[in-house]
């Protein structure tokens, strides 16, 4: 009996070994992962759409210290508290905000919608717009049809001024409709991807308010570089002139070094000012449940959001957003 237990002992011994080494490769890869999204590193057809799904890899990291602690993996433990305490520095900030609603100001409520080349339910958008009270809509893959489907749904009466660029089929359709009148702006920047109009918004009680529709292509294998692109070239926030507000659907997420840059202009997400920055908007519809969080509402250091949430257009792909903003300028 005792000869049995001795000879059992060795075999255990190294399975023990060979898991732990398991557990701390594992956990440089995590590490390295990390590196990635923390430094902007992310490059090329793979890296880009997955730097998109740091939340999830925020969680597995916790999944792999659990598991280096239940293995007594010194090294792996330290590895991944750090890896965990790093990512929990990128990603939970946005499932809280940042406590700070402007205070006073005009109120402009902003709806972002993308309707999935025109397929989108116009009765159902037409109705938050109604119930939402929106002041500016911001349409995507806008197609002729769907135009004379919103406006049959009575779009053109609640908000009778617009720009827009519609396409026959396809994602480059485009265009922003208002409740208070328009004036294209031109020259902004050179958009790269999808129709981007610019219009300025006659804001009663100041000046007016510059918004644009965003919409570059995705970041698929061979448009990688076409998506950096169109993201990179959407315009800094200003500190003069009218109060500028990017709304669209920005196939980025905040995870993405190059969406990052652009915030650090001056712009903050609506999203994740008021603690929604979690909360998916894409793919909607599909076998899956919304995973990633790609529509977004900017607004520049003259505004702010006091709220957003989060709706279901059915025949889209895309979940709408809303925000309700004030305007201080």
């Amino acid at each position: 009996m005792q000869e049995d237990v001795k000879a059992a002992a060795p075999k255990a011994r190294p399975r023990r070994v060979w898991r732990r080494r398991l557990t701390v490769g594992l956990a440089v890869l995590f590490a390295a992962g990390t590196a990635v999204r923390l430094g902007g590193l992310e490059t090329g057809v793979f890296l880009v759409p997955m730097a998109a799904f740091t939340p999830y890899f925020a969680v597995m990291a916790l999944v792999v210290l659990g598991v280096a602690v239940v293995l007594r993996s010194r090294a792996a433990t330290a590895i991944m508290v750090v890896v965990c305490a790093c990512l929990a520095w990128c990603v939970v900030p946005r499932a809280f905000g940042d406590g700070a609603a402007p205070a006073g100001g005009r109120a402009l409520r902003v709806l972002t919608a993308n309707l999935n080349g025109g397929r989108g339910d116009a009765a159902v958008l037409v109705d938050l717009v109604r119930r939402l009270q929106v002041d500016v809509l911001s349409i995507q893959e806008l197609t002729w049809s769907a135009m004379v489907r919103l406006n049959a749904a009575g779009l053109n009466h609640l908000l009778p001024y617009h720009i827009s660029v519609p396409d026959v089929r396809g994602p480059e359709g485009s265009g922003i409709y208002s409740r208070h009148p328009l004036r294209e702006r031109k020259g902004l920047f050179q958009p790269v991807g999808h129709h981007m109009p610019v219009a300025e918004v006659s804001l009663p009680g100041g000046s007016p308010v510059e918004v644009v529709v965003v919409h570059p292509v995705a970041p698929v294998p061979r448009t990688v570089p076409e998506w950096h692109a169109g993201v990179a070239s959407l315009p800094p926030a200003p500190t003069s002139g009218p109060p500028r507000i990017l709304a669209g659907d920005f196939n980025a997420t905040l995870d993405h070094a190059v969406f990052r840059d652009l915030l650090a202009t001056g712009y903050t997400d609506a999203a994740d000012s008021t603690g929604n920055g979690l909360i998916p908007t894409w793919p909607h519809g599909r076998s899956l449940p919304p995973l990633v969080a790609i529509d977004h509402i900017l607004t520049d250091s003259r505004a702010g959001a006091v709220a957003t949430q989060i709706f279901d257009i059915p025949g889209s792909d895309h979940r709408a957003l809303f925000a309700d903003l004030r305007v201080r300028a």
